[in-house]
């Protein structure tokens, strides 16, 4: 996925729902220049900053990653098979890590899981109105949480809440894989 695409998502779904570049940033708490620089940027924004403009958009994250609002089932269950293809991002996009979509057909989801490959570089704090999930499935996963350090193996798991800064990232000789669930607070509009 192109970074730019993104974007464009962004400025999309704020145009189809009317709002101009000042109401977006308001209901997002941004400014009005940074909303602006974000839509017209090659460079996607920290997944904080997505969520917060999902949730002023009342769309989800994975909305803005692929552009597929209109794409899914709007129903109380959602399988999705084993064998059938996920939305990904490659290495380098949105997060600079591999993420792996797993409820990408669910439409007015709260929730978004998803399977996330960490890099070994520690570079993106993140900060969010939410709560976090985080499984780790496979390697050493070193977890950064109001600038404490926790070391987490194949097994563990943390449940924390998304406004506290945070990061992570592999440590080891094998990258860490995790299972990720962001339950981020969606306006009513």
């Amino acid at each position: 996925m192109n970074e730019a695409i993104i974007a464009e998502n962004i400025k999309k779904s704020r145009l189809g729902k009317q709002l101009s570049v000042e109401q977006l940033a308001k209901r997002a708490g941004l400014t009005k220049g940074y909303v602006s620089k974000i839509e017209n940027s090659d460079k996607a924004p920290p997944l904080s900053t997505l969520t917060k403009i999902a949730s002023a958009l009342n769309t989800d994250v994975g909305a803005l990653l692929s552009g597929n609002s209109e794409k899914g089932e709007d129903t109380p269950l959602c399988i999705i098979r084993a064998d059938e293809p996920k939305e990904s991002s490659a290495e380098g996009d949105v997060t600079g890590y591999q993420l792996e979509r797993l409820a990408y057909k669910k439409l007015g989801r709260n929730m978004e899981p998803f399977i996330i490959t960490l890099s070994f570089d520690e570079d993106r704090v993140l900060s969010y109105e939410g709560e976090e999930f985080m499984y780790i499935l496979e390697g050493t996963f070193e977890f950064v949480y109001d600038s404490k350090r926790y070391l987490l193996g194949q097994g563990d798991a943390v449940y924390f809440d998304a406004a506290i800064p945070h990061s992570g990232r592999s440590v080891g000789e094998k990258k860490a894989k995790v299972l990720v669930v962001l339950y981020y607070y969606r306006r009513k509009r």
